[in-house]
């Protein structure tokens, strides 16, 4: 092996990384536009009902958003540290870098960052993602690092996570992020894959936490009510149902991510208290309606637009208009015994 200026040939260059996570800006931008396109014909509702109908829109798009984009985020459980260590094996060179670590429910995202980003003349910036979900083989990736010469910090993290690993770590994330994606999305993911060895794509299959969230607005825009409430609380007990999956198969490590005498310890992300933020919504929605239908069902119609008094008022009213002419045409109509006994006693 022969050094060219200052490093190995037989390593490749940083990964290009994308800025952006792409399916999360997908859905994203997919529930804006809907936003967007209701708040354009929000004008058009009159009185205090365009309101209630424009907190129901964004509150329903929330949740919706939120069921769908967690199953793609990489974020339930993160960790960071900055520690001097070594970057390549065979070398005896030090970086300063922030090593990252980011659990989802697909895998695990390992980024690695120098401090400053250039440093022993090579860009020192990494995010490398190693799957778990089925269909995919988290060895065969590790396998793949290896093979590609990624810097060692990666890869001693990566190791933590594989099944011969002492950590013993990498059956309980794989099967909390099962569990989780099982109950807020593929309802029949896991019983497919215990008939197959293959991976299968399931997405025409039935959802759980975002098919009963779509069955509430459904319910809510035909008018019924107090099924819609009950669908919101299964809603929120599928979504914290999740959680606790995760919660009770998430351990803490065995074995500890040492760097010198740094360690990296994680705790959770953005993802999990977004979604705990979108049960615990759900929950007080879906009480809030079966209450409110129970004691005061008015306010409830009310602030779902479906407060008819006005209607009957107006209805009253124009009967009330329609009356004269009414009895006018009962005047002239004479029930036909009357007439005869006026014509019998009329003279001639």
């Amino acid at each position: 092996m022969t050094l060219w200026d200052g490093s190995y040939p037989f390593y490749p260059g940083a990964t290009a990384c994308f800025p952006f996570d792409t399916t999360r800006a997908v859905i994203v931008t997919t529930f804006l536009s809907m936003l967007l396109t209701f708040i354009i014909i929000l004008p058009g509702i009159r009185g205090r009902g365009r309101l209630f109908w424009f907190l129901r829109l964004v509150l329903g798009l929330f949740m919706g958003a939120v069921i769908l984009t967690v199953q793609f985020t990489r974020d339930w459980e993160t960790g960071w540290v900055q520690a001097n260590t070594s970057y390549k094996s065979f070398s005896a060179a030090q970086v300063n870098a922030d090593i990252g670590l980011h659990i989802g429910l697909a895998g695990v995202n390992i980024t690695l960052r120098g401090n400053p980003v250039k440093q022993i003349n090579e860009t020192i910036d990494y995010n490398e993602h190693f799957p778990w979900n089925f269909g995919a083989d988290y060895e065969h990736s590790y396998s793949e690092g290896l093979e590609k010469g990624l810097p060692s910090p990666i890869l001693y993290v990566a190791e933590k996570f594989i099944r011969q690993s002492p950590c013993a770590v990498h059956r309980q994330y794989r099967i909390a992020g099962h569990y989780v994606s099982l109950t807020l999305w593929n309802l029949q993911r896991f019983l497919l894959q215990s008939h197959t060895q293959s991976g299968v794509d399931a997405k025409a299959i039935p959802r759980l936490a975002f098919c009963t969230w779509l069955i509430s607005i459904m319910l809510f825009s035909m008018s019924i009510l107090l099924y819609g409430g009950h669908m919101l609380l299964v809603t929120a007990t599928l979504i914290l149902l999740s959680l606790l999956f995760f919660s009770t198969a998430r351990n803490t490590l065995k074995c500890p991510i040492q760097f010198g005498p740094a360690s990296l310890r994680t705790d959770y992300g953005e993802s999990f208290w977004l979604t705990l933020a979108a049960g615990l919504l759900c929950l007080l929605l879906g009480l809030a309606i079966v209450i409110l239908n129970s004691l005061q069902p008015e306010k409830l119609k009310l602030i779902f637009s479906l407060d008819k008094s006005r209607e009957e008022e107006v209805w009253d009213r124009s009967c009330l208009a329609a009356e004269p002419s009414c009895s006018v045409q009962d005047g002239l109509m004479v029930p036909l015994g009357e007439l005869c006994h006026v014509s019998s006693a009329t003279p001639l």
